[in-house]
C-alpha cells in the first residue's frame, strides 16, 4: 500500500478484512471562526465503515500544551477500540481545513504502526465524486495493536533550544506567514508572537493543489526548495500546536525524506519566558 492512495483505490479495497478505514478530522476552533465538531460531523456523514480517530482524546490530557502525544499505554487502548491491530492496513481521511489526518499518520506511525496511508483529496474529493457515506458510528471488534514509541520521532523543547547552537537540524514551520513573522498574535493566550530563531518557513497549505490534492515530485519538491529546506539534511517540523507540522513531515516522506517532530510547537516555544523569539521574514 502506497503512502497516499486514490479514492478508486479505496473503493476497491475498502471491503478487505486487514483494511481499516479512519476518519481524523479535527477542528482547532480558534477565536473568530465558526465552531465546528469533528465528531459530529463524522456521524452526519462519513466514508462506509470508517471509525473515528479523535486527535483531542487520543492525547496526553495531563500535558497543559493541546493534543501532545499521549502514553504508549493510552494509545494502545485507544487504537485497539477502533479495531486497529498491529498488521492493520490503514488508511487515514479528514475534511478539515488544517489536513489533520497527518495528525493522525504520525501519531501511529510513532507508535509504530507499519502500513498507514493518507487518502488523496480526503472527504471532499470522495464526495465530489458521488460516492457512497454513511451516517452514526461504527462499531467494530477491538484489534491487537501494541504502541512502541519511536522517540526519534519526536523533539521536546530542550533538543530545540540545544540545537539553537548546534543548527545540527533544520526547522521548519508550517505556519501562516503572518504567524511566523510575528505580524498577527497568536490565537492562543498567553503565547507570544513570531518564530524560532533560524526557522524556515514554508505555510503547510502550499504543498496541495487546488482541488485540495497533494502536490508531487517536482512540482511538491519544489515548494521545499523555495523554502531553503534541504531534505537530504535532517529537519525538524513545527507549528502552532503540532497539527499542520505532520503536513511537512507527510510531504517530505512522499519524497522519501523523514524527519522529527516537534510536539510542543509554537504553543510551548511562545509561551516560555525563557525561549528566544524573532521576527520579520525567515
Amino acid at each position: 500500500m502506497d503512502a497516499l492512495v486514490t479514492t478508486d483505490w479505496l473503493a476497491g479495497e475498502s471491503d478487505a478484512a486487514d483494511l481499516r478505514i479512519v476518519d481524523a478530522t479535527y477542528f482547532a476552533n480558534f477565536p473568530g471562526e465558526p465552531p465546528r465538531d469533528g465528531r459530529s460531523e463524522y456521524e452526519a456523514a462519513h466514508i462506509p465503515g470508517a471509525v473515528f480517530f479523535d486527535i483531542p482524546a487520543i492525547s496526553d490530557k495531563a500535558s497543559p500544551l493541546p493534543t501532545m502525544l499521549p502514553s504508549p499505554e493510552q494509545f494502545t487502548a485507544q487504537i485497539r477500540a477502533l479495531g486497529i491491530s498491529d498488521a492493520t492496513r490503514i488508511v487515514l481521511y479528514d475534511n478539515a481545513p488544517h489536513k489533520t489526518a497527518a495528525r493522525a499518520w504520525w501519531m501511529l506511525r510513532t507508535f509504530g504502526a507499519r502500513h498507514v496511508a493518507i487518502l488523496d483529496g480526503g472527504l471532499a474529493k470522495w464526495r465530489a465524486e458521488d460516492r457512497p457515506l454513511a451516517n452514526g458510528g461504527e462499531t467494530p471488534a477491538p484489534g491487537h495493536f501494541t504502541a512502541a514509541l519511536n522517540a526519534g520521532g519526536v523533539r521536546s523543547i530542550g533538543e530545540i533550544k540545544a540545537n539553537l547552537d548546534t543548527q545540527a537540524e533544520q526547522l521548519i514551520d508550517a505556519r501562516s506567514a503572518s504567524r511566523f513573522t510575528g505580524e498577527e498574535a497568536d490565537p492562543r493566550p498567553g503565547v507570544a508572537s513570531g518564530h524560532i530563531p533560524g526557522s524556515r518557513h514554508l505555510v503547510y497549505s502550499k504543498l496541495f493543489n487546488a482541488d485540495g490534492t497533494w502536490k508531487r515530485g517536482e512540482a511538491l519538491r519544489a515548494e521545499f526548495d523555495a523554502a531553503g529546506v534541504d531534505l537530504a539534511k535532517p529537519f525538524v517540523t513545527t507549528c502552532g500546536s503540532g497539527i499542520t507540522a505532520a503536513i511537512l513531515l507527510f510531504g517530505a516522506h512522499l519524497l522519501g525524506a523523514d524527519g522529527a517532530l516537534y510536539d510542543g510547537s509554537w504553543s510551548e516555544w511562545g509561551a516560555d519566558a525563557d525561549a528566544p523569539k524573532a521576527t520579520g521574514a525567515a
